[in-house]
């Protein structure tokens, strides 16, 4: 069977929005964590199994309510549970910015054409994005979301510059 082309995964797919740490009172609603900056704008999830009624700022999260829980118990069993939207229904990004989804899983390359491994990780220290790439060894290595690391990116591949690869 001959080799298959990577394909653009940028399209397709489901982006996990939040994910539900706990019920909230007796009426069935429950606490998120969010992972979107405009959750609120989003009324379907997982597929249309849950439908947003309403959200509100909350001590430890959002607390949200859904149309299809209607107490305590189903709110309870929802704990864990991560909310979906298919990729297609996110904004469109200006040049240069990217969504956290879209650059997890994909292969990295140096620039001298060195397979790196797989981003595994992306995380925020207060100055920017950092990527973790975790080499086919297991081993991993971090470098800046930056231009002088990053050198480009699309759905297929990420390019890093031989110079940050450790």
């Amino acid at each position: 069977m001959p080799p298959q082309e990577p394909t653009d995964r940028r399209a397709d797919g489901n982006v996990t929005l939040a994910v539900v740490i706990g019920a909230h009172g007796v009426n069935g609603q429950v606490r998120l964590k969010v992972f979107a900056e405009d959750f609120g704008s989003y009324k379907s999830f997982n597929q249309g199994a849950l439908t947003l009624k309403s959200a509100q700022a909350g001590n430890n999260g959002l607390i949200v309510r859904f149309a299809e829980i209607a107490d305590r118990n189903a709110a309870e069993a929802l704990r864990g549970t991560e909310l979906t939207v298919p990729r297609s229904a996110l904004p469109p990004l200006a040049d240069g910015e990217y969504y956290h989804a879209d650059l997890l899983g994909l292969p990295a390359v140096s620039s001298d054409g060195e397979p790196l491994g797989t981003v595994v990780l992306i995380e925020n220290f207060g100055a920017g994005d950092v990527l973790e790439i975790e080499r086919p060894d297991g081993k991993r290595f971090m470098i800046p979301m930056n231009i002088d690391a990053v050198l480009g990116w699309d759905g297929v591949q990420l390019v890093v510059n031989a110079d940050f690869v450790e």
